[in-house]
């Protein structure tokens, strides 16, 4: 699997739980207090960082005149960056992630929506500093720009709480699975449909919809007896449930996700795995992974061009 490398489809899909939580999203704070905003598009965070020194020093001139960092994003994704209920302020936990870097930069954060594939060339172009937006790492996009890791996704089931109906997701035959259109999950259950027919069992019966909080739902309901999403959405799925659902399973097919960093500026792209990597040291950047339920994609090496 390789999130964020989808179709127009797949920009739809991200919307994981916008009926399930909008209202509750961007509201948990972490300790301390900053927000960054900018005409037409915004961003708001409750975390907080340090400045560091050294990482200001490093900052390209013209970001370090303008005193904030440009962030390209579409915010089409929960929970790693989607629009909060005033419909304009970007939120989420990539949110949280590179508003605590830029604090570290001495820098303020502005997120500006844009749609996803327009980000790698508005960062190569300038009207981006960077990119953040759930991009997974790949040799097509680091022949373009720089990336720094600083998350693992990959595919996560998720079922009722206690797991009544005994989902084995390599058994599921016969089953009744929730997953979103257009999605790589459905490609996952086809597969293991047809290793159950081949075998002589059930198939599974695919309970499909376009909206991610619906195919939710359908397992807090029991008409789907488990769901397959990718692991960000998948895993604030079961948060927002509040108790309701429980993920099932590790994480599987898991890639990393980078911030999208200009070409020719890999110091630059240096600084920010330096701090991403102090943000992991103070605990910062697992409490923000924690915030959004997504604890277990943290990473410990922040690389450049992995």
């Amino acid at each position: 699997m390789t999130p964020r490398l989808r179709s127009t489809t797949m920009l739809l899909a991200g919307m994981v739980t916008a009926g399930l939580a909008l209202s509750a999203c961007g509201s948990d704070s972490l300790d301390g207090s900053g927000s960054s905003s900018s005409s037409g598009s915004s961003s708001s965070s409750s975390t907080s960082a340090a400045v560091d020194p050294q990482l200001a020093a490093g900052v390209p001139d013209k970001i370090k005149q303008a005193g904030k960092l440009v962030i390209g994003s579409d915010a089409s994704y929960a929970p790693n960056e989607f629009l909060d209920t005033d419909g304009k302020t970007v939120v989420g936990m990539d949110v949280d992630i590179f508003t605590a870097v830029a604090q570290k930069m001495g820098l303020k954060a502005e997120f500006q929506n844009a749609g996803f594939d327009t980000i790698i060339l508005g960062v190569k172009s300038g009207k981006f500093d960077i990119g953040v937006s759930s991009f997974t790492i790949n040799d097509e996009r680091k022949k373009q720009v720089n990336m720094v890791s600083y998350f693992n996704a990959g595919t996560q089931w998720a079922v009722k709480k206690g797991n009544p109906k005994k989902v084995d997701p390599d058994n599921a035959c016969g089953l009744n699975i929730g997953v979103q259109k257009g999605t790589v999950q459905i490609d996952d259950l086809t597969a293991r449909s047809k290793k159950c027919t081949d075998a002589g069992k059930p198939a599974i019966k695919q309970i499909v919809d376009a909206d991610q909080s619906k195919v939710t739902a359908s397992v807090v309901s029991g008409k789907s007896d488990a769901m397959l999403a990718d692991s960000p959405v998948g895993l604030y799925a079961v948060q927002q449930t509040k108790g309701q659902l429980e993920a099932l399973g590790e994480i599987y097919d898991a890639a990393p996700y980078g911030v999208v960093i200009p070409k020719d500026e890999t110091d630059f792209a240096q600084s920010f795995a330096v701090a991403l990597k102090a943000l992991k040291e103070d605990g910062t950047y697992d409490k923000i992974l924690d915030k959004w339920g997504n604890a277990s994609g943290a990473i410990g090496d922040f690389q450049v061009n992995p």
